[in-house]
Formats: C-alpha cells, sequence, structure tokens
C-alpha cells in the first residue's frame, strides 16, 4: 500500500500501510462474528437472533464514541489517539477469548467497541489533512484495501476457527497482533506529522456537530450513511445463519463465502480511479445501491449456495461505490475540523448498523431470513434513488 505524502509542515506522515494494519484488525474483528453468530448461540443456549446482541453492542458504542473521538483527535493530535485506542482494543478482544456466558461477551464487545471508535475514522480525518479533494476518493479508496481485507479474511478467519479450532481462539489471537501493531505504531509516529490540530482547550461539546447538521448537505449524507448501514449490515449479518440452517453448510465454507462481501469492495479499490473517472460521484451512487438491492433480493429468492458468491461479491462491490463516494463527502463537510465531520459520519453508520442488526434480528425471528433480505435491498434501492435526487438538486442550485 502507497504512503501519503509530505504535507505542508514538510514532514512525513505515517504510511497507509501502517494505518491500514490497524485498520485490517478492526474490521475482521467486526466481521469475525457473521460466521461464528450461530455457533455463538448454540454454545450460549440462545437464538440467533437473540445472539446477535453481541453485534449490536459491538457497533453501537463504536458510534456513539465517534462523538468523543473526533473531537479529540482535532485537539491532541489525529496519530495519538488512533495509538490509544489501538491498545485498548487489542486488551478488550483478547479478554473475549475467556468469557463464560452471552452477557459477560456483550459487554467486552461492548468496551471494544468504545476502542475500535478511535482508529479508522480518525485515519479517514488524517487522510483528508493530507489529500486535496481531487485526490481524496483515489486515496481513500487505496486504504480502503485493508479494510476490504479484513473483510474478506475475517469472515473466512471465522469458518475457520469455528469448523476446526474454536471460536474463542480466533479472538486471543486478534488481540496479540493487535498490540504488535499498536507497538510498531507507537514506535513509528514519534516523529511523524500528526495533520491538522485545532488550537485551544480540549473542551467535548455538541455544539460543533449541530452546527454541522444545518447544513442541507451535511444532512443528506448523514441520514444517507444512517439508512446504509441500517440495511446493509443489519441485514448482512443474517446471511452466514441463513446459509447454514437452509444449506446445512460447514462453517468454513460459510466464512469463505461471506468474504465474496469483501472481494466485491477489493474489486472495487482497484478500479477506483476508473469508476470515479467513469461513472462520477452521481453514477457510483446510483449503480451501488442497484447492485446492492439486485444482491439481496437475489439471495432471498433464488436460494441456491452456488450462486452466493458472485450476488455478494455484488452486493460488495455496490456498497463500496456507495460508502466510499458518501465518505469522501464526508471528509470535505468541515475543512478545518475533519476529526469532527468523519466522526459523525461513523456514528451514524454504526448507530445504523447496530439498531439495523436489532431490527432485522425481530424480522428474522418471527418472519424468517427471506422477508429480511427482501426489505434490506428494497430500501437500498430507495435509498440510492434519494441520494441521486439530492445531488442533482444541489448542483442545480
Amino acid at each position: 500500500m502507497g504512503k501519503l505524502a509530505t504535507d505542508i509542515t514538510g514532514k512525513k506522515p505515517v504510511s497507509l500501510g501502517l494505518l491500514g494494519a490497524a485498520a485490517f484488525m478492526v474490521i475482521a474483528d467486526a466481521r469475525v462474528i457473521d460466521p461464528l453468530l450461530h455457533i455463538i448461540a448454540d454454545e450460549f443456549n440462545v437464538g440467533v437472533g437473540s445472539a446477535a446482541v453481541i453485534i449490536s453492542a459491538y457497533t453501537i458504542p463504536y458510534g456513539l464514541f465517534q462523538l468523543i473521538y473526533g473531537p479529540l483527535g482535532d485537539r491532541i493530535g489525529k496519530l495519538k489517539v488512533i495509538t490509544a485506542a489501538l491498545t485498548a482494543f487489542a486488551i478488550g478482544t483478547a479478554i473475549c477469548a475467556f468469557v463464560s456466558n452471552i452477557i459477560l461477551l456483550t459487554l467486552l464487545r461492548f468496551l471494544t467497541g468504545m476502542a475500535a471508535a478511535g482508529i479508522i475514522p480518525i485515519t479517514l480525518a488524517y487522510i483528508g489533512d493530507n489529500f486535496p479533494y481531487e485526490e481524496r476518493q483515489t486515496a481513500i479508496g487505496r486504504y480502503l484495501s485493508a479494510l476490504v481485507l479484513g473483510q474478506i479474511l475475517g469472515g473466512s478467519l471465522g469458518g475457520i476457527f469455528g469448523e476446526y479450532i474454536g471460536w474463542r481462539d480466533i479472538f486471543l489471537l486478534f488481540g496479540i497482533v493487535s498490540v504488535g501493531i499498536a507497538g510498531f505504531l507507537w514506535r513509528g509516529t514519534r516523529h511523524l506529522s500528526d495533520g491538522n490540530r485545532s488550537q485551544g482547550r480540549i473542551v467535548l461539546t455538541f455544539r460543533p456537530y449541530y452546527q454541522l447538521m444545518t447544513q442541507p448537505v451535511a444532512r443528506t449524507v448523514i441520514l444517507g450513511v444512517f439508512i446504509e448501514g441500517f440495511c446493509v449490515f443489519g441485514g448482512f449479518a443474517y446471511v452466514g445463519a441463513f446459509l447454514r440452517e437452509q444449506y446445512n453448510l460447514p462453517y468454513v465454507a460459510i466464512g469463505f463465502m461471506l468474504s465474496g462481501f469483501g472481494l466485491g469492495g477489493l474489486i472495487y479499490s482497484r478500479s477506483v480511479k476508473w469508476l470515479v473517472r467513469r461513472l462520477g460521484e452521481i453514477g457510483l451512487i446510483g449503480v451501488g445501491g442497484s447492485l446492492m438491492c439486485i444482491g439481496f433480493l437475489a439471495i432471498a429468492l433464488f436460494q441456491n449456495w452456488v450462486l452466493f458468491i458472485p450476488l455478494s461479491m455484488l452486493t460488495g462491490l455496490g456498497f463500496y461505490m456507495m460508502h466510499s463516494t458518501l465518505q469522501t463527502q464526508a471528509t470535505e463537510l468541515t475543512p478545518e475540523a475533519r476529526g469532527t465531520a468523519v466522526s459523525l459520519f461513523v456514528f451514524n453508520l454504526f448507530i445504523g448498523q447496530g439498531i439495523g442488526a436489532a431490527a432485522f434480528g425481530r424480522i428474522v425471528d418471527s418472519f424468517g431470513y427471506v422477508p429480511c433480505f427482501i426489505a434490506a435491498g428494497i430500501s437500498l434501492a430507495l435509498l440510492s434513488i434519494w441520494l441521486v435526487k439530492q445531488k442533482q438538486s444541489t448542483r442545480s442550485l
């Protein structure tokens, strides 16, 4: 992975490779639950929809604590926040290997989500400090390669450990590796640039967020990413359990099949420059929403596991086309305080994901998996139409 360009102070920022390694661990840790959900539910003798509380317990604090980490990164330095958060994340993840019941696992996932909140969004703001807007979507697309690999290997490793080793051991492994990355990050960033930093005392207040939400463009981006997180990850959280119950596939196969979502993201990250030039922001949102809708509806209606990998890749490609566009727009909402803007963006993404997992869990427990996937697909199509119309109306002003 490439490196960030030298910033205006003449100091060389930390490499995207090192920051990408931290992002990889956070995403892999979040996605490893997908193929393990059925195993964990069986071990603790609860339903799949009830076991999904561990997903919400991670994603909701991940979103909530963006409101703290954003201003903190703007004030004391983004790299300091990233390093401290990764260290806490590593410890919490490792302890998950030793829980004795679903309540303790839920609590630890909550604490781990709190720590993980200070890594990826602050890194995105850090990238925003060092790349001009016309180059930023390409840079973010390249950084997304690490996140995509986390998506791919997180699901795959979850399936392998669930089938052959044990679901607890994957959390211990992730914790140990994350400690090592945090050590390298601390050692490697002491003499590097920390990007733009706001002046003055550290005062945590909701006023910057309120001021941001008075902007019509910001409201569109923030509401859009909330609905996106609600539908995409709220619905996709149950695909692994669906594959197990519908086709009785081994967990290792389910893990690899779920990795198709990340492969779609990898396709996007490798072709982002061409896609941006060819489709533009409106085209990326429109096509992305259409692909996600087709993917979810096809998974629900075709019910053929052989088709799942290409359908999952299609859904992942569509997600990254839409999400990366919204993400790039978020980095430009308040250039003087990007940490705050990106944190509000990610807050809504993960609050949407947490609420979505709980809401779709109710649908799964009451009506089954098919209505869950159909609802997600149709909602994403409607979202893309609304976002395109909002973007077109903004251009016409």
